[in-house]
């Protein structure tokens, strides 16, 4: 009985030892094969020998970045490109199903740059944080703005090596120039009438003055006339009424001395005659 135990326990032994599979560079470099849409960072992890430091881990998630987006960083110096690439190491396992499993909050992950002892204000962590349903990331430094967007995943060996694919790259302060997103494209223009249709679209309408109803000056609301005071004799009319008065006068005086004159005349020529 002890004997068949023991071979029993070797054979488990045996058999998890030749079927297990450990993280190593190997692994990444074949799960990256797949994707030439991804070689580059392939590439860069081989470049900068990322992969044996990986290869030394049991649990690993990989932050890939596409082509594109990759190539923002690819043409700085190898000192900047691996610290850049470490802090895409997270040192735990996440996959899609546990991503889009998170709730709406942040969490810390500890990336691979940590491990050097380099870290400065959190810039060896990154910032995971699930908003409206969306996952987004971030470098731990405070204040840094969440910059990369979860894609989609694409490879997983549950527990051991998970490669999700995000947006852009991250780069914590302290470790290169800073990336930030694109800004969103312009909003697109109404497109302008073509003069077919121009042309058929009908213009305003012209104002017709004699359909506008004017309302009628009733007798209410004619303005009654009111009757203005007398006016007062001012001065200048006081002084042409003197003026008439002596003229008058004057006039009535000259008559009476021609009246005496002529008496005095025909008494003159009455005693003449005698």
């Amino acid at each position: 009985m002890g004997l068949n135990t023991s071979l029993c326990l070797f054979s488990l032994t045996f058999l998890l030892v030749f079927f297990s599979r450990p993280i190593t560079a190997d692994n990444i470099t074949r799960a990256f094969e797949k994707y030439s849409n991804f070689s580059t960072m392939n590439d860069l992890l081989i470049k900068t020998k990322l992969n044996i430091p990986i290869s030394k881990y049991l649990t690993i998630t990989l932050l890939a970045v596409s082509n594109d987006a990759i190539s923002i960083i690819s043409n700085r110096s190898d000192v900047e490109v691996k610290n850049i690439l470490m802090n895409h190491v997270i040192l735990d396992y996440y996959d899609e199903i546990k991503f889009k499993g998170m709730k709406e909050k942040s969490i810390m992950l500890t990336t691979l740059y940590q491990t050097t002892g380099l870290g400065e204000e959190m810039n060896g962590f990154l910032n995971c944080t699930k908003s409206k349903g969306r996952v987004y990331f971030g470098s731990g430094v405070k204040g840094s703005p969440l910059v990369a967007e979860y894609v989609k995943a694409l490879y997983d060996n549950p527990y051991n090596l998970s490669i999700v694919q995000i947006s852009m790259p991250i780069v914590a302060p302290g470790l290169s120039l800073a990336v930030f997103p694109p800004p969103p494209p312009p909003a697109p223009l109404a497109p302008a009438p073509s003069p077919m249709n121009a042309a058929k679209a009908p213009g305003p309408e012209p104002d017709n003055a004699s359909d506008i109803d004017v309302p009628k000056r009733t007798p209410a609301m004619e303005t009654p006339e009111v009757d203005s005071p007398a006016p007062t004799p001012s001065a200048d009319n006081e002084k042409i009424e003197a003026a008439d008065k002596a003229g008058t006068s004057s006039s009535a005086c000259k008559a009476g001395l021609s009246f005496d004159v002529v008496l005095l005349l025909i008494l003159f020529a009455s005693f003449a005659g005698f």
